[in-house]
């Protein structure tokens, strides 16, 4: 054993979580390895997940021409050959700048990158094997597993036929179908679906659960479903495909409710299996469960001293922004580095449908059933001089107060740049912003923020002081 196989800290995966928990180790003057078993850095987030489907999204919207429809009555049609060319083109040239990005930045905090397939031989022993065949042995202080999830594959459904895809090999069609069932309505399964739909594609979207995204808040479901209805998006909510088989040229998925949904292609978002099936978790006494999903406690400690595990492989929320501020906390956590916490009930989240989605703290219903007496401020885009240009008539600010300390504990935004507004209200609550804060700032005009302050006039409407 070399001194050069000495580290601090050894990461196993190099996708968001990865880089930045390196980051954060070497910061603080640690000696830092990240292993990543493909040929480029960025996990799931750069190569498969987050941002190909947001670059298509983006995409799409553009070759469409949605944005300027309403507005000036544009009609935009592209040959279905040149659209998902371009699409792929521009997946393409976005992945190839934020692997470049990471690279810069683990070079720039002294993190060597090994590229090859770990396993964990004990708590503080990794063998790499790399593509030829060579193995490499690092011993370290810390372990922090963020090796990431790949699409769940239910039994019964023939991911042989070309036709039938998850969210991985989605990207990799050849042409924008004609028709597709979606078979699951969570975050992934909502994105893709109105992404085809504005693409023109005759879209069904299969879910068992009512309403759609429960997490969500309930007013601000509803108007994302009437949007994505607008793009012709047709809903079979309580339902589940119980076959999915070849008939007279196309797919057919067969529902419980005797129905049908026919279509060219079918796409199954069922959920993640965590990546951790060689790195011999089992022999050294790292939980995991069914779908192989790490378990941690609050400080992201496996239940293997000097084990940590963050980001998707330890499931929900399984988003990019989750994933990194995890990585940050556990090691932080296994340091002592700084007193960092993980604050689940502060984290935002970004739905990319269309129209999008964001929120951050409590939902009106999740707050009445906690027995928070609130108070509720809504202000439409259709009545903001931004949104009237944008053509946005349909987006919404929602912000819920406790109506004891006026406070603002939940912030739930839906409409054009959703998920950039969101953090307004972020920050807002991090610094324990009233009702009163809205009212005092001032806003751009005109611009969507503008709505945060008429949506607190809203809410002092109810106080009973507007």
């Amino acid at each position: 054993m070399t001194a050069a196989d000495r580290f601090d800290l050894v990461v196993i995966g190099g996708g968001a979580a990865g880089e930045k928990g390196a980051a954060r180790a070497a910061y603080f003057g640690k000696r830092v390895a990240v292993v990543e078993r493909r040929k480029q850095p960025g996990g799931a987030t750069v190569h498969t997940g987050t941002l190909p489907s947001k670059t298509l999204r983006e995409a799409a919207l553009f070759l469409s021409g949605y944005r300027q429809r309403d507005l000036y009555g544009v009609s935009v049609e592209v040959a279905p050959h040149l659209e998902i060319a371009k699409l792929i083109e521009r997946k393409n040239a976005v992945r190839e700048l934020e692997t470049g990005r990471i690279l810069q930045n683990l070079a720039r905090h002294g993190v060597e990158l090994v590229l090859g397939s770990a396993r964990l031989i004990d708590a503080s022993t990794i063998e790499v094997t790399d593509d030829a065949g060579e193995r490499r042995r690092m011993t370290t202080d810390v372990i922090l597993i963020v090796t990431g999830s790949r699409p769940f594959r239910p039994l019964g459904i023939p991911f042989e036929d070309p036709d039938v895809h998850d969210s991985d090999s989605i990207l990799e069609i050849d042409h924008v179908p004609a028709s597709l069932a979606v078979l699951g309505g969570g975050v992934i399964g909502c994105e893709y679906a109105s992404m085809f739909a504005v693409l023109g594609t005759d879209v069904h979207l299969v879910e068992r659960r009512t309403p759609l995204l429960p997490f969500l808040d309930t007013e601000i479901v509803e108007r994302m479903s009437a949007g994505m209805r607008d793009l012709g998006v047709t809903f079979h909510l309580g339902e589940r495909a119980g076959t999915v088989a070849r008939r007279d040229g196309g797919l057919v998925c067969s529902l419980p409710s005797a129905d049908t949904v026919s279509t060219e292609k079918v796409l199954v978002t069922a959920g993640r299996v965590g990546n951790t099936a060689d790195l011999g978790l089992d022999e050294l006494g790292v939980g995991t469960d069914e779908r192989g999903r790490v378990l941690v406690d609050e400080a992201f400690r496996t239940s293997v001293p000097g084990i940590y595990a963050a980001g998707d492989v330890i499931g929900a929320p399984a988003l990019a922004t989750s994933s990194m501020e995890q990585a940050r906390v556990a090691v932080s956590q296994a340091f002592g580095l700084v007193r960092d916490t993980y604050d689940a009930g502060q984290l935002p989240y970004g739905v990319y449908t269309i129209p999008e989605v964001s929120s951050v703290g409590v939902s009106e219903q999740e707050a009445r059933a906690r027995g928070i007496d609130v108070v509720v401020g809504r202000a439409s885009f259709r009545d903001n001089a931004r949104g009237a240009i944008i053509g946005d008539r349909d987006g919404m600010t929602k912000l819920v107060f406790d109506r004891a300390t006026r406070r603002l504990i939940g912030c739930h935004c839906v409409g054009e740049r959703a998920c950039e507004l969101v953090h307004v209200g972020h920050a807002v609550m991090k610094l324990e912003g009233t009702v009163d804060t809205f009212i005092d700032m001032v806003f751009n005009y005109p611009s969507l923020s503008e709505t945060y302050k008429y949506a607190a006039y809203d809410a002092l409407d109810s106080l009973g002081e507007g």
